[in-house]
């Protein structure tokens, strides 16, 4: 059915609805609207129509329009303003700039054609910028190069038949089972080396996450803000996303209840939320497993840079505890150690070791067991907890160097504080600061920091700055910073 003209609206975009596909209403206009969000037919800050409005030319149900909406609100593609309506969102990353016009027009609702679009949204590039004060960055010492480089000598040296022929898709039983003690001894998790499973990341283990959790209208709750590499595999794989407000304790059980009450799952970081810093609080931690006895749903509690506590010792997990076995772990060993390493792990309930490591058979076979023998001695020789020692007392110092560079040169505009965990540190504007161009000024002085604006997707966006301190040595903390405040002079 194609929609009654109208001035304005229906002179930039025409949408259509076809009954007769099995896919639902709501994701038809979705994504109509979402590819006209793409090709700038609807350009940034364009007005949208009332949902009652729309419905009625579109003659379907306001629920539908509303459902629509809700989804370009929580992947950013619009913003609301209360009272004001619906608006197409101003600040979109650069990869919207210049897109291809279209050609063709995807038939409504085949997510499988439409996925290469949703996903020029990422800038992979900047993953790669070593420039202060980009995030995720590490370093190793010389102690910590020295023992890679004489446990590769040996691997190779020795070179084992077992690389000869494949393994086990879980993993290496040794590396699950040196896994298993430091995460028992570091994270107070419950677990038995049978229950972990070795990863190439953070993001494998969560990609694995959402092809268990399957069906075509899967509904979970992500946290607002949150880490925005999890809501795009979310909505890439065709999840309905629900953002949950996150406050001083945490994301807000009882407003996800509200949302989706029958969410099949959570994705939470709730020793460091990312990126506030904020620890989910004793009460809404309960509540939260609560409500996925209750419901029936999965909580997936990542877990990174735990490691990195530099007051008192790590908090322990979420996972420990779980009475019922409704949480899915998942860490990374490519902060811990490097990047380069690309090995994680998940700890799984004993129900879903099966199918995760079916499923990682299908997609991937199995993790480079060369690695991992080298990451089993690391660890079972003692090198691993020595090791973070030494990384722990290092990033404190690049962190102090930071937060002391900001205070003194930009005190003025931006409320620096040392985290108590964690990589990367958030400074707050004192005054209306808009972190989006201070962001893209920076870069051109050869400075990376995060607008931590784009991290949000429904809830009221806090404009602060990010900072990841890991990795950048103290020296070069002072000579970025003032870079970066000759920004803020112009």
């Amino acid at each position: 059915m194609l929609m009654t003209r109208r001035p304005g609206w229906a002179d930039l975009y025409a949408i259509q609805v076809d009954r007769t596909d099995g896919t639902p209403l709501f994701r038809q206009i979705y994504a109509q609207m979402r590819s006209a969000i793409l090709q700038r037919t609807l350009r940034p800050g364009t007005k949208l129509p009332s949902t009652r409005d729309l419905a009625g030319r579109l003659s379907v149900s306001r629920n539908a329009v509303v459902a629509a909406y809700e989804q370009l609100l929580a992947e950013g593609y619009a913003s609301g303003k209360i009272g004001a309506g619906t608006y197409i969102a101003a600040d979109f990353p650069e990869p919207f700039v210049g897109a291809p016009p279209r050609k063709k027009r995807t038939p409504p609702g085949r997510t499988g054609a439409q996925l290469p679009r949703s996903l020029e949204v990422l800038d992979v590039t900047t993953q790669d910028d070593a420039s202060p004060f980009n995030l995720g960055r590490t370093l190793i010492d010389g102690r910590t190069a020295a023992l890679w480089r004489r446990l590769t000598a040996r691997s190779l040296r020795i070179f084992n038949p077992r690389h000869l022929g494949y393994s086990n898709p879980q993993g290496m039983p040794q590396l699950c089972s040196q896994i298993c003690d430091y995460l028992r001894a570091a994270r107070a998790v419950r677990c038995a080396p049978a229950q972990v499973m070795v990863t190439a990341g953070t993001q494998q283990a969560i990609d694995l996450v959402i092809r268990f959790l399957g069906g075509d209208e899967k509904h979970v709750w992500v946290e607002d803000p949150g880490y925005p590499l999890t809501r795009q595999a979310l909505v890439a794989a065709g999840a309905t996303v629900h953002p949950v407000p996150v406050d001083e304790n945490g994301i807000d059980v009882a407003q996800g209840n509200r949302l989706a009450p029958h969410a099949c799952a959570v994705f939470v970081t709730p020793s460091h939320q990312f990126p506030t810093g904020v620890q989910l609080s004793m009460p809404r931690r309960l509540e939260l497993l609560a409500w996925a006895r209750d419901a029936g749903a999965w909580i997936v509690e990542d877990d990174y840079a735990s490691e990195f506590r530099y007051g008192g010792r790590p908090l322990a997990s979420l996972q420990g505890l779980d009475e019922e076995e409704r949480v899915i772990y998942i860490g990374t060993l490519n902060k811990a150690l490097f990047p380069g390493l690309r090995l994680g792990y998940a700890v799984l309930p004993h129900a879903l070791v099966r199918p995760f490591v079916t499923a990682r058979y299908l997609i991937d076979r199995q993790p480079s067991t060369l690695l991992q023998s080298m990451v089993a001695d690391f660890m079972g020789e003692g090198h691993f907890t020595s090791h973070l020692r030494r990384t722990r007392a290092a990033y404190r110092e690049q962190r102090d160097a930071l937060v002391s560079a900001l205070q003194r040169r930009l005190g003025g505009h931006l409320i620096a504080e040392p985290p108590d965990q964690g990589m990367h540190l958030v400074a707050y504007g004192r005054r209306g600061l808009c972190d989006v161009a201070i962001e893209r000024a920076a870069r051109a002085q050869g400075v990376v920091v995060r607008a931590m604006s784009r991290m949000y997707a429904v809830a009221p966006a806090r404009s602060a700055l990010m900072f990841g301190f890991s990795g950048y040595p103290p020296r070069t903390m002072g000579p970025a910073v003032a870079r970066l405040a000759r920004v803020f002079e112009r």
